[in-house]
């Protein structure tokens, strides 16, 4: 069961938050990868084989595990500006690598958690949005001859973009390795650093990848900008695990952790929703 968890759930919640980005927008791609996709299904592992102790502070660990996962975002935002797929993801995983382990040596309840997750957020979402307003390509200077020439306007063009047969089930591909090896090597280190480990950026490396691989950096930059606006939504399900499967149980507490993240979330997925569909090209 814990196997097959780790093999469907977190690649068919890639593929769904895929196709809603294809729906509404790159912005809603990456709020729906700022769920706990990842997260929440080695945290429900995690309580199944080794109790609601352990897992109550992992949950209480990923909050700062949370605050590594925005360092992702501003980094690889940047990275993508430069490089191309591969080498962002190395230079924003590197970044990711090093906040964890910065992070590791602290122990700190949700109650500190939740507000440190927060102003990260806060600043991370800052960044990314300045990048995202930021020209992308300088223009070339105009000289006087050109300027001197008579303007033509072209009639503005809207081309899809068409995504091959493969990029769904490659994305699904790539999530279900990224989750065994991220499982596989935090069974064994306690609940402190599987804590740290379970918000590591497996889903979001996934789809910003294969983004800046397919559309560019201007749309992956949009795809990140969601992923700040949806990570409060991601501290508040960690949070509510954390102070909830003590007295709660496992499936109470995931039950309300669940709702209190979409409940967190609803609002900021409308908006972009809104704003996306009405500019964003079926693909």
């Amino acid at each position: 069961m814990t196997l097959l968890l780790k093999l469907v759930l977190a690649p068919l919640l890639v593929v769904a938050s895929s196709l809603a980005g294809r729906r509404w927008g790159d912005r809603v791609a990456g709020m729906m990868a700022a769920l706990p996709i990842v997260a929440g299904p080695i945290l429900l592992i995690t309580s199944v084989e080794h109790g609601t102790s352990f897992a109550a502070h992992a949950a209480s660990a990923s909050l700062l595990g949370l605050v590594s996962l925005a360092v992702f975002a501003v980094a690889f935002a940047h990275a993508s500006r430069r490089f191309g797929w591969l080498p962002a993801l190395a230079v924003a995983w590197t970044a990711t690598v090093a906040a964890d382990v910065v992070l590791a040596p602290w122990t700190v309840g949700p109650y500190w958690g939740l507000p440190i997750v927060l102003v990260a957020v806060v600043a991370a979402r800052i960044l990314v949005e300045r990048l995202a307003a930021a020209p992308a390509v300088t223009a070339p200077a105009v000289t006087a001859s050109a300027a001197a020439a008579p303007a033509v306007t072209a009639p503005a063009v809207t081309a899809p973009v068409t995504s091959p047969w493969w990029d769904l089930p490659a994305r699904a591909a790539a999530t279900a390795v990224l989750v065994l090896t991220v499982t596989g090597i935090s069974a064994a280190v306690g609940p402190v650093v599987t804590g740290i480990l379970a918000p590591f950026p497996v889903a979001t490396s996934v789809i910003a990848a294969f983004v800046l691989a397919r559309q560019g950096s201007s749309a992956t930059v949009r795809t990140l900008v969601g992923l700040t606006r949806g990570l409060p939504a991601f501290a508040a399900f960690c949070f509510l695990l954390a102070v909830l499967l003590g007295p709660v149980g496992t499936a109470g507490a995931f039950a309300i952790a669940v709702a209190g993240a979409l409940t967190v979330q609803a609002p900021a997925l409308r908006r972009p929703a809104r704003q996306d569909s009405a500019v964003q090209p079926r693909r």
